[in-house]
């Protein structure tokens, strides 16, 4: 359900805007859109694991007030991202 820190560290690595770069936009919402695709699958088969899908509901909230922030300050890396990572809007 967690994330390993292996696929952490290939996520810093694949979307840093700089070298040892891991609190940039960019890094912070791949992280986060990781965790919630496992957290996601995990409660396809627990579907009643209400703590953990409360937790996946403020996760999304975060990921979506750091897409926001990088829109409103610029848009064509908010662009570039949604399209690397495959979300919609």
């Amino acid at each position: 359900m967690s994330i390993t820190p292996e696929r952490k560290q290939e996520l810093v690595v694949e979307y840093a805007t700089t070298q040892g770069d891991t609190g940039s936009p960019e890094v912070q919402v791949a992280i986060l859109s990781e965790r919630i695709r496992n957290l996601t699958e995990h409660l396809k088969e627990h579907k009643k694991d209400f703590h953990s899908r409360r937790g996946l509901l403020i996760m999304v909230g975060q990921r979506r007030r750091m897409l926001d922030y990088l829109k409103k300050k610029n848009v064509s890396r908010y662009e570039t991202l949604i399209g690397r990572l495959g979300l919609r809007k």
